[in-house]
Parts: structure tokens; sequence; C-alpha cells
């Protein structure tokens, strides 16, 4: 169904024709893709032969993978609202597998925004360069003992010795030996070749004493576990990595204590108004479903859509999907424009995008009825995956919490500077 942007009017021919090939992209290879992967076992969506491998040839052909990066790279160079553009089509296409997309470039991204020209020149470019989807990224920091409390800066208990964290490095000479485990929620885990690598350098410090990685994952001493069975996203692999005794240069350390706070902000910003634009693509599939529905769909002998109280029902999905993409597409100019971002409203991004992008899933079921819980319709997959992203980097409440202390910290900010 051919949506109106309310911001077409601001929108030139080439965003208007990367808007429409971007929709084609997810109608036709990730809709039909998301849909066989959701019914299969998580081991045989990683297995030679499955669809996920087509496509995300077909994505890397086309450029999806470095939707982040620089033009200078070898990456598309988008504009912020070119950005919001491409993730809100791919969204609406499969949250899972754009959540794939977006830590398959996490490694390579966060390199160019920590500075580090060595990595940029021996990890970025190639990457940029690559068409085949054989250099894949993941985001390796959840761990068994420790999830939304691994972004709790500011919390008292963040930099206790108590805050122990089950991947540990060493210095020794020039390289850091590490050791230790990432938990099954690494997104991406199991099918990687490099991770951003989250650990511990100096545990009288808490995490407050964590560093940040680059790490390719065919060193000696990476092993992998099995990929993640769960209800929502089934689209995403995600799963556990090992390591025992790994060596890594010391100049992969992208930062060390001092700058591990600052870094941590930095990506959380990136990362969070990610998540909040691809909703604003799963918040319209809802709303989409729900009105082409309530047009087809014959109760008391005419369509919902003419009963009185069913049109506001339809119009609060409509509602939502335009706050969704006003937030978002705002959230994602402001932080691709300022340096460092300001992660307070990538976290409002992010919560509240999120929520009402549920809101809509939820209601979508509602809506249908009986048959909102059948496979026989999207409805049912799309209230699986909106529910995940209330989890997915950072939960909500500890995201909020987060942003209530950069609020205590550092307001009033001084005006921004364009």
């Amino acid at each position: 169904m051919e949506y109106f942007d309310i911001q077409f009017m601001n929108l030139t021919e080439d965003d208007i024709a990367l808007k429409k090939a971007t929709h084609k992209f997810a109608e036709e290879v990730m809709r039909p893709t998301a849909k066989a992967l959701d019914t299969m076992s998580a081991e045989d969506v990683v297995a030679d032969g499955s669809p996920l491998w087509t496509f995300l040839k077909k994505a890397y052909e086309l450029g999806y993978h470095k939707t982040l990066l620089p033009e200078y790279y070898g990456g598309l160079g988008l504009s912020p609202l070119q950005v919001h553009i491409v993730f809100e089509e791919l969204g609406w296409g499969s949250f899972g597998l754009s959540v794939l997309l977006g830590v398959i470039c996490f490694p390579f991204y966060v390199s160019c925004l920590a500075g580090n020209e060595e990595l940029i020149e021996k990890y970025v470019k190639p990457f940029c360069a690559c068409t085949d989807a054989s250099i894949r990224g993941c985001w390796a920091i959840t761990e068994p003992d420790h999830g939304s409390d691994y972004i709790a800066s500011g919390e008292d208990y963040f930099t206790t010795p108590k805050m122990h964290g089950n991947v540990q490095a060493r210095l020794e000479g020039d390289e850091y030996v590490i050791n230790g485990q990432k938990s099954a929620w690494v997104s991406g885990g199991t099918i990687a070749t490099h991770a951003l690598l989250f650990l511990q350098l100096d545990p009288k410090h808490g995490f407050g004493g964590n560093g940040i990685c680059v790490l390719p994952l065919d060193l000696d001493g990476v092993t992998k576990g099995k990929p993640l069975e769960k209800i929502g996203q089934r689209d995403l692999n995600q799963g556990e990595i090992y390591f025992d005794n790994v060596r890594i240069p010391k100049s992969y350390m992208l930062a060390e204590p001092t700058f591990y706070e600052p870094l941590l902000e930095m990506i959380l910003a990136s990362a969070n108004m990610i998540m909040a634009t691809w909703s604003t693509g799963i918040a319209r599939a809802a709303f989409e479903e729900a009105l082409v529905y309530s047009k087809e769909r014959v109760q008391g002998t005419r369509p919902l859509i003419e009963h009185y109280a069913h049109k506001q029902r339809v119009f609060k999905l409509f509602a939502r999907t335009e706050v969704i993409r006003a937030i978002s597409r705002n959230v994602l100019n402001l932080n691709l424009n300022v340096s460092p971002p300001l992660a307070e409203y990538s976290l409002v991004a992010k919560s509240q995008c999120t929520e009402m992008a549920f809101q809509n899933a939820h209601e979508l079921i509602q809506i249908m009825g009986g048959n909102g819980l059948t496979r026989e319709y999207i409805a049912e997959k799309l209230f699986r995956d909106a529910r995940a992203t209330l989890i997915e980097d950072g939960n909500n409440e500890t995201l909020e919490r987060h942003g209530g202390h950069i609020l205590a910290e550092t307001y009033p900010r001084p005006p921004l500077d364009f």
C-alpha cells in the first residue's frame, strides 16, 4: 500500500527515488524472507541454503549494510533524512532483519566514531567495499550476569568492585588477553566475523573500568554457542560467544576506562535513535494492516471501517505512526548533526517510539480478533517483534532512568549552535 508521507513536500527527487527503491526491497525481499525464517528453527535460519544468506547478499549488493557510514570511507554518505527514509522502510519490511543489518555495521561504525584510523583502514573500508556479505559484525555487550545494568552509568553500583563482568581483559605488553563469555542475546553473534566487544579492564572500578574493542572472531580461542530460540524477531540471529585467552593488539581497544563512558554514551545515542526509526516502520505496518483489514472485513452487514467507533480506533493507529515518525526523524536529524550526540533525545525516541509501535501492533490484533492470532496474517508476527523492542538495546525503564540521570547532571544545556 502506498503510504503518504506528510513531509513529501520537503523531499527531493533523489529522496523519493530512494524511498521507493527501499520500499520495493522491503516488500519483495525482506517480507518474504522474514516470513520464511519466522517458521524455521534458529539453527536452520543460519544453515547453508537458508533464505537469510540470499537476503544478506542482496542487501550488501544494494549497500544497505553501510547506510550509516560516511562516503569518504566507502559508505552511502546519506543525509540524516535519507538515513531515516531507508531505516523506516527496512523496519516496515522486518524489524528483526533490520536489527541484523544494523549490528552487522556496528563494529565498523563505532570505529569511525572513535576515530581509530588503523581499524578504519584495516576493517571499515573493506566492510564498505564488501558486496557478498562475507564481512559481518555484531554488538557483543550483554552477558549471562548482566543485561541493562551494563549501561546504567550514573547508578551508585556501576563503579563498585561488585560489578564483576563476565568478560575480562588484561594487558600483556602490546596485547590484550581476553577471557569470558557473552550471553545468547548477542545479535548476529553466531554468524559474525567481527565483534564490537565490551569488556572489563579494571575490576577495581566496576563497570567504570570497562573498555570497548573490535575483535575479529576468527582468532584462536573464540568459539560460539547455538543460535537462540525466542518468540519474537526470529529472523534475527542471536547467540553466545566464548573467549579463551584470545589476544588482540592494544590498538584494537577503541576505549579504555578513561574514554569508556563517553563512547558508551555515543553508542547509546546512535543505537537508540536507530531503534526509534525502525519503530516507525513497524508502527506503519500495523496501521496499514489494520486499515486494509477494516475495509475488507464485514461485520453487522457493513465493513468495519464504516462503524463509527472503529474509525476512531484506526485513526489512533495512524496518529501514533505520525508521532513516531516526527520524533524519530527529528532526533536522527539532531544527533547526526551534533558531536557528541545528545543521548537523552535518543532515549526519549527509543522508549516512546517502541511503546507506541507496540500499542499499534497490540491494537491490530484486537481489531482483527481471532484472525489476528493466526499465522495466515502478519499481525501476530508484528506483535511478537514489537514486544521485543521494549527490551532491546536496554529495557525502556532503564533507558528512561538513564535519561533522567542525564537531565539531573547536565540541564539546563546551553543553546545548540548549528
